[in-house]
């Protein structure tokens, strides 16, 4: 109800309608807004870092094997256990883009994450686009309304 009160309010102002959205059940997504999935962005950058990795650890695990010259897997023989390696060190490289690709996606998001978390709790948001006069006084007219949470952010 208080995010249809300030969007008549910022209506009855004269505001650009087209510079407001309602965000929420019912009005847009966050994709539909163009919020990025952080889970989206963390997979997209662990399989980019599994490109690299993985023959990385490869080839270390094969140089780690030649140098130690460890003889883990007796029924493999020599070469077996330089190859054994190799797969074990490919397999920590594939963890590793797992792990620290996905995991930095996801945790380096901004904020779309705790947008995304209210949103799921079933509250709404209302997008003001502008200049910097018009965000100010879009922000002037809300107020008296006292929302839960008004932040500016500067478009990328």
């Amino acid at each position: 109800m208080k995010a249809e009160e300030v969007y008549k309010r910022l209506e009855s102002a004269n505001f650009p309608m087209e510079a407001i959205s309602i965000l929420g059940k019912g009005y847009k997504t966050a994709e539909e807004f163009g919020f990025i999935d952080p889970i989206e962005i963390g997979r997209k950058q662990a399989y980019f870092m599994s490109y690299w990795l993985v023959p990385f650890g490869f080839f270390a695990g094969i140089g780690f094997s030649l140098v130690t010259d460890l003889h883990t897997f007796a029924w493999a023989g020599s070469i077996g256990n330089h190859i054994i390696g190799g797969l074990l060190g490919a397999f920590g490289g594939a963890m590793g883009s797992l792990f620290i690709g996905g995991g930095v996606g996801v945790a380096t998001s901004s904020d779309s994450v705790p947008i995304r978390n209210r949103l799921n709790e079933g509250k709404y948001l209302i997008v003001v686009q502008g200049t910097d006069n018009q965000v100010v006084r879009a922000n002037q007219i809300m107020r008296p309304l006292r929302p839960e949470n008004i932040q500016g952010y500067v478009a990328p």
